[in-house]
């Protein structure tokens, strides 16, 4: 098991964007300030892309304009193409960028309007534009465990990109379980290739999960060497380009109390915890 410091990346825009009813900027500027108090190492807080393809994200920039600066946690803004990455380089307080690099071909269209080849070409040219700006590219491995659309998928593959990825200089890999396909045993195993054969490489997973099986996913993957997990409060989410019925976002309820059972230390603050979860119950009711 890991003994790594683990990071735990809350994931706001992944709950909202996907949300039926619009969600005002006011409200989410106050939500999202409650979590940057919570202890949070990473808010994934928004996202610069098409307005028309996910129009709840549509006032990214507004909202960041009325985050609180100050807070440890770090921002993360989605990105799906060198335009939108300009975009979300022009503000100072975003840390890091993340891509969804998608192992499946048809994910990877319906999600970003073009071939993985056109979206390892855009991680190459985003990645330069990180470098220098001083800022980090995280890359989401996409259907990283499996995918609905019958493309080819092995353990095999996913290490091939991701040895491709790390050779374009890029740090920050995240497996993503986008339609909550994984199992356990595939979370372990997948994990656990890349963790021993990218050394210094930072290794997450972004797990999609019921409350039949979060528990055994998380497990996998912290036992498997991963250091950085996404949830999301209630977990609420999901990508709605996947286009399937969709299992939600890691509970980050469920994140907190694994590793404590686990005796892992999170600086957690228990004031600014409880009223983001008052605050998500009157957003997400």
């Amino acid at each position: 098991m890991s003994t790594k410091n683990i990071r735990l990346v809350e994931c706001p825009r992944d709950a909202m964007q996907g949300w039926p009813v619009h969600i005002p900027a006011a409200t989410k500027i106050n939500y999202l300030n409650s979590l940057l108090e919570v202890g949070f190492d990473t808010l994934d807080f928004g996202s610069f892309v098409s307005p028309k393809a996910i129009p709840q994200m549509a006032d990214t920039a507004e909202v960041l304009a009325g985050l609180h600066a100050g807070s440890p946690t770090k921002l993360l803004a989605i990105v799906a193409n060198t335009r939108g990455a300009e975009e979300a380089l022009r503000h100072p307080s975003i840390s890091f960028l993340g891509f969804p690099f998608s192992v499946s071909e048809t994910f990877q269209q319906r999600n970003t309007n073009g071939s993985i080849a056109e979206a390892l070409d855009r991680v190459m040219e985003i990645q330069r534009l990180c470098l220098s700006a001083g800022k980090t590219l995280v890359v989401y491995l996409s259907m990283g465990f499996g995918n609905p659309y019958g493309d080819p998928f092995s353990e095999e593959i996913v290490a091939q990109w991701a040895g491709r990825l790390v050779a374009e200089g890029i740090t920050i890999l995240s497996l993503a379980d986008t339609v909550g396909v994984a199992s356990p045993e595939a979370v372990s195993r997948i994990t656990r290739n890349l963790v021993d054969n990218l050394p210094g490489v930072e290794i997450g997973v972004h797990l999609h999960a019921t409350a039949a099986g979060w528990r055994e996913k998380v497990a996998a993957a912290h036992e498997a060497g991963a250091t950085r997990f996404d949830g999301a409060l209630k977990g609420i989410g999901g990508c709605p380009m996947a286009k399937d019925e969709l299992v939600g976002n890691m509970n980050t309820e469920w994140l907190l109390s694994y590793f404590r059972q686990e005796g892992v230390e999170l600086s957690i603050n228990a004031d600014a915890w409880q009223r983001s979860l008052q605050l998500a119950d009157e957003i997400f009711a």
